[in-house]
């Protein structure tokens, strides 16, 4: 059987072998069994049982061994292993090895205060400081360090926070990891005004915009041909520097744009620059681009031309998105799907009947009709079935209309027509009075002016002062009981 330490084996029969033709010694190949990658010589026997052959070395199935053997050059020469590493992080942070969690934070902040570039630190040890920090601060890694070092922490994997900068910037509360930059430029945005009967019907409108594009001279480089481009010595390429500032016990960490390279993170001399961008890499470019409004779009509407935006060097290129605004209609009024129209009719259609035309957004017109007879009230409502707005995605599926009914009554009637309305209606019957009622008069106003007369008058206007006793108007004191 085979073991972790090693393989021990049977020498098969004598049939099955096969003999040196000097020595006349037998031998076996034994890597008809798992993990045994040479054949041992062995002697033949002539009849009595095979001896065993122990093979001492580590199985490569078994985790030791040479895992190249059976490819060539023998297990070669075994190493040494060199001594396991696991102090200098502990020293470097000024702990013992059995410190618990708080102990290493209040290490590492006092350590990263006195050693941060920005208050004149050494940026190798700052760094060291923030490594250390980040390993021994999570319980895995630290575990994986005590164990087999440095080295047993970057095969472990799992990733850390990027970098001194970002280990700072979580413990003190700026955000945890850097942000690595876009992978695609903002995108532009536009507001597309269009009328009810564009998103009814459909519309393509053509819009020219004028966008940020890469250079086409330098290729978006900002560099002449020949010329020679800079990693921006303030902020070492990262387009970005911090300031660390410190307000009583409190620690800020403030990022802004590097104001030598503008963000770019390099920096080219006044002659090495492009002649048409100025070493900008970017230069302004006009496109006239045709813009589909789908029936059935609504306020708010979001039409993105992929791609079509500014560029930037070493990003993708943005997006420009439209975003649909309806104007208002004289006509009609739009909720969801629905249209809703307020149609004026005089008395005698609302009493008699009339038929009426509609012109419809697609300039279609419909006819309806109220039959004799079927009287209309005032602010009745209406529905006409599957005249309303087109579904966006399904355009032959269509919403309601509605119509909303207000009656224009007369200014006034002569004799002859109230007679005849009497005749027809039949006259009003008369209110029967006693004689003790009390007559008034109306008159027409606007409904604005209801509830703007005062309720109570301030009595002190009527009087310019008191007297000086206290005493009200007429002499009279009063007296508390």
């Amino acid at each position: 059987g085979s073991s972790r330490t090693g393989s021990v084996l049977e020498a098969l029969p004598p049939a099955s072998g096969a003999t040196c033709p000097r020595s006349g010694v037998g031998f076996e190949p034994l890597d008809s069994v798992r993990g045994v990658r040479r054949s041992r010589i062995a002697p033949r026997s002539t009849g009595a049982r095979s001896p065993r052959v122990v093979d001492t070395r580590p199985s490569m199935f078994f985790g030791g061994g040479d895992p190249f053997e059976h490819f060539g050059g023998g297990p070669g020469p075994a190493r040494s292993r060199e001594p396991v590493d696991n102090e200098t992080y502990y020293r470097v942070l000024g702990v013992e090895r059995e410190c618990s969690n708080s102990e290493i934070k209040k290490a590492y902040r006092k350590l990263a205060l006195k050693h941060h570039p920005d208050r004149g630190g050494d940026p190798e040890q700052f760094k060291l400081i923030s490594e250390a920090y980040e390993t021994l601060s999570d319980e895995e890694k630290r575990k994986r360090y005590d164990e087999g070092g440095k080295e047993a922490v970057e095969n472990g994997g799992g990733g850390g926070a990027g970098g001194p900068e970002d280990v700072f910037s979580a413990f003190f509360g700026g955000g945890g990891r850097r942000d690595a930059g876009p992978k695609q430029v903002a995108p532009m945005k536009h507001v597309l005004r269009v009328g009810l009967e564009d998103l009814y019907n459909g519309k393509t409108s053509r819009l020219a915009i004028t966008r940020d594009r890469k250079c086409g001279t330098c290729g978006g480089s900002g560099v002449r041909k020949g010329g020679v481009v800079r990693t921006c010595g303030t902020c070492n390429g990262r387009k970005v520097v911090v300031r660390v500032r410190q307000i009583g016990p409190m620690i800020q960490q403030v990022r802004t744009v590097c104001p030598d390279c503008n963000g770019t993170g390099v920096q080219i001399r006044e002659g090495d620059r492009c002649p048409d961008c100025k070493g900008k890499k970017l230069t302004k470019d006009r496109k006239v681009l045709e813009v589909y409004v789908e029936k059935g779009m609504k306020s708010g509407d979001k039409i993105v031309m992929r791609g079509e935006g500014n560029e930037e060097p070493d990003v993708a290129p943005g997006d420009i998105v439209f975003v649909v605004e309806q104007r208002e209609h004289d006509v009609f009024k739009r909720k969801g799907a629905d249209l809703l129209m307020v149609k004026k009719i005089s008395l005698s259609q609302a009493l008699c009947g009339f038929t009426e035309t509609i012109t419809h957004l697609d300039d279609r017109v419909l006819t309806y009709t109220v039959a004799p007879g079927s009287v209309i009230k005032d602010q009745s409502l209406m529905r006409i079935e599957g005249e309303g707005m087109p579904i966006k995605g399904d355009p032959l599926q269509k919403g309601n209309l509605f119509i909303v009914f207000k009656i224009v009554f007369p200014e006034s009637l002569s004799p002859d027509q109230v007679e005849r309305i009497a005749a027809a209606l039949g006259a009003p019957e008369p209110a029967t009075l006693t004689g003790d009622e009390e007559e008034v008069f109306m008159e027409e106003v606007e409904i604005e002016q209801f509830g703007q007369t005062k309720a109570s008058i301030n009595r002190s206007e009527h009087y310019d002062e008191d007297d000086e006793d206290g005493q009200g108007p007429g002499g009279v004191q009063c007296q508390q009981m």
